[in-house]
């Protein structure tokens, strides 16, 4: 059975879209990837090119609020930028949770190859933590091989765990 994995990120503009392209097209047979924003916008051309440059196909996505998936399950909640990881420290239906704060290539200000060079460069950077992270021979993530004892990371916690006197 594949894992399901969330992709969390403000916009869910780039960085997420990416990530879910990536994973979907090189992880397929393992893992059904999806990603939302905590402030939605529109996906950006600059992302769906750079993708298409490498035969993934991302121009039917849209930007969609983290809201869309209230109430399902994940294996996987990952923010890939530190606003979505204070908007949303823990998504609930999340089983563990992952984050990586990828710079955001919409904040680039230049001329056309200029900015193209920089989501080429998030590209990679995403692709390569994917790779690292959800590849390998051990179909679970590098980070729960590393801490298969609890189910989430120490910024992750059960608001009903603590109690205010």
């Amino acid at each position: 059975m594949k894992k399901k994995v969330l992709f969390i990120c403000t916009h869910n503009s780039a960085r997420s879209q990416m990530a879910e392209g990536l994973l979907r097209a090189f992880y397929w047979d393992r893992y059904e990837a999806y990603s939302a924003g905590t402030q939605p916008s529109m996906v950006n051309p600059y992302a769906i090119k750079v993708m298409a440059e490498i035969g993934i196909d991302i121009s039917t996505h849209q930007s969609k609020n983290v809201d869309v998936f209230h109430g399902m399950k994940f294996d996987y909640v990952v923010t890939v930028c530190n606003k979505a990881k204070e908007a949303c420290p823990l998504f609930l239906g999340g089983e563990e949770y992952l984050h990586n704060d990828f710079d955001d290539p919409s904040l680039f200000k230049g001329n056309e190859d200029e900015k193209l060079a920089v989501f080429r460069k998030t590209r990679g950077v995403i692709r390569e933590w994917i790779d690292k992270t959800f590849g390998g021979e051990d179909k679970r993530p590098v980070i729960s091989r590393i801490f298969s004892r609890t189910k989430k990371l120490n910024w992750c916690i059960d608001p009903y765990e603590y109690v205010i006197h």
